[in-house]
């Protein structure tokens, strides 16, 4: 079960704790972005700005705590992992797991993880290698529109928003489910990332950034709190 307790996020069963970068230090619980290091040589820390503008609007436009907007750069085999209850990645190039990485990832995930995976264009193929490789007895399939995630902060009729055309196929929000629950969502020949960069890096009109920002919003919020008891 997750739940808001005195405005801090709350994993409880999925056994994921409250987000609190730098245990230690003065730093206040809250959401960090967590972005997945993968190998295989793609580029996984592509769309630098993605993150952080992120960040910022989950702070402005929700009641979710947030810790920092810079993001956090975690792999699968780090002791930090379940610090993050929502990774991102995304990329243009190969994604690799290792044998132990993907075991590690894929408990992360059944233990009430969420990844959101998001094409750049041209991870395509490695990434659903990456799924069969975490999850050799389900498939990735459509999530329907009217899932939660299309309707947690902002409606989507028609799933995720085209922000850039590639090879010019309908854009798909793809997902691995685990007993009702979405555990990873993929964002497919839409290019979220992007929309979410800072102004002017590529030159999409307002209207089209404002779209990949619901969609994001959408994504987080759904991850922390969709579906709660």
């Amino acid at each position: 079960m997750r739940r808001l307790r005195n405005g801090l996020l709350l994993f409880v069963a999925a056994g994921l704790g409250v987000v609190a970068p730098g245990a230690g230090t003065e730093a206040a619980p809250g959401l960090v972005l967590a972005r997945l290091k993968y190998g295989g040589g793609g580029d996984w820390y592509s769309n630098p700005s993605s993150l952080p503008n992120l960040a910022r609007a989950v702070a402005e436009r929700t009641t979710i705590p947030v810790a920092r907007y810079a993001e956090a750069q975690v792999a699968p085999l780090d002791e930090s992992l379940y610090e993050y209850p929502l990774l991102y990645m995304n990329g243009h190039g190969q994604v690799r797991l290792t044998e132990g990485e993907a075991v590690r990832l894929r408990r992360y995930l059944l233990d009430g993880g969420f990844l959101w995976a998001d094409d750049n264009y041209g991870m395509d193929e490695s990434f659903r290698a990456m799924v069969r490789q975490l999850f050799p007895d389900r498939a990735l399939v459509e999530v329907p529109f009217d899932h939660p995630i299309y309707r947690s902060l902002y409606d989507f009729d028609n799933g995720p928003p085209k922000i850039h055309e590639h090879d010019g196929k309908p854009p798909q929000g793809l997902g691995i489910f685990d007993r009702g629950r979405l555990v990873v969502f993929y964002t497919y020949e839409a290019d979220i990332g992007d929309g979410l960069e800072d102004e002017g890096v590529h030159d999409d009109p307002p209207e089209t950034r404002e779209a990949a920002m619901r969609m994001a919003l959408n994504i987080v919020v759904h991850a922390l709190v969709g579906g709660a008891d």
